[in-house]
């Protein structure tokens, strides 16, 4: 990871990138200098040491969501996350805040909370949950 004021663009062909409908993705291999003045929008970007992750929704490489309902799309986005962030030289056990949407969180929450607890441990670290009416797919 970059310990300097340096940013480092990871992009990795092993995780699902960002939607489509945001960017325009540039087949870079793993972590890099981004020189390229294209409107791509990374997979993480590093600075001084701390990782940023983009967002991340539970499909698959096609961009269609996982079937299974919100567990499964939940072990999805982050199996997704751990491979970027291990693209980035981290991982999960590192993450100190997330950021949570979700549809129906009445439904949704638990069930969730219950995946998301899987894969960080107990205590889990500090997050946002919130409630979007669409996410950008029919989830």
């Amino acid at each position: 990871m970059s310990e300097t004021g340096e940013k480092i663009f990871v992009f990795t062909p092993d995780a699902v990138p960002p939607l489509p409908i945001f960017c325009t993705i540039i087949p870079s291999g793993n972590c890099l200098k981004h020189t390229d003045t294209t409107n791509a929008i990374a997979q993480a970007v590093v600075s001084k040491g701390i990782v940023y992750a983009s967002g991340n929704i539970g499909c698959d490489s096609n961009f269609k969501l996982v079937e299974g309902g919100v567990q499964a799309q939940t072990r999805a986005a982050l199996r997704n996350l751990a491979i970027i962030l291990q693209a980035a030289g981290s991982g999960l056990e590192h993450i100190v805040k997330a950021n949570i949407y979700l549809a129906n969180m009445p439904r949704d929450f638990q069930a969730m909370n219950e995946v998301y607890a899987e894969f960080l441990g107990l205590p889990t670290v500090p997050g946002t949950g919130t409630a979007v009416e669409k996410t950008g797919s029919d989830g």
